[in-house]
């Protein structure tokens, strides 16, 4: 089902798929119609995409044994990132001064500041 469909083309798409799945299972029209407590009438109209009530798409969906397609139309995250977040361990941040070294500069060293007995000219 493309995204750019109108709501009349969904609702015929959805309807073909319910009529394959329908002949898939070898029913005709009446028998699932009866099935699913629903006029014929009503379903042919789910069928062909003209129209129909929530009711009548709920019960032709349970008689075709497809309940499982009504939980992905709004189904319920079973991890919350939110309480994920609230159990996690604080984190450490990179960025904190390290004690004792954050106060220490570094320099450059230079020949007066090597004692003259490890100068590289005695050795």
């Amino acid at each position: 089902m493309l995204v750019s469909q109108t709501v009349d083309e969904m609702e015929v798409d959805l309807g073909e798929k319910l009529k394959r799945l329908r002949l898939n299972k070898n029913l005709d029209q009446k028998t699932l119609a009866a099935r699913a407590g629903v006029s014929v009438r009503a379903l042919r109209n789910l069928e062909n995409g003209a129209g129909s009530t929530i009711k009548t798409l709920m019960c032709v969906v349970r008689a075709l044994g497809r309940e499982s397609w009504l939980q992905t139309v709004a189904p319920v995250p079973t991890i919350n990132p939110l309480t994920l977040t609230s159990r996690a361990a604080r984190r450490l941040r990179a960025t904190g001064r390290r004690k004792g070294l954050a106060s220490q500069r570094l320099r450059a060293v230079t020949p007066e500041d090597v004692p003259p007995d490890e100068s590289p000219e005695h050795h």
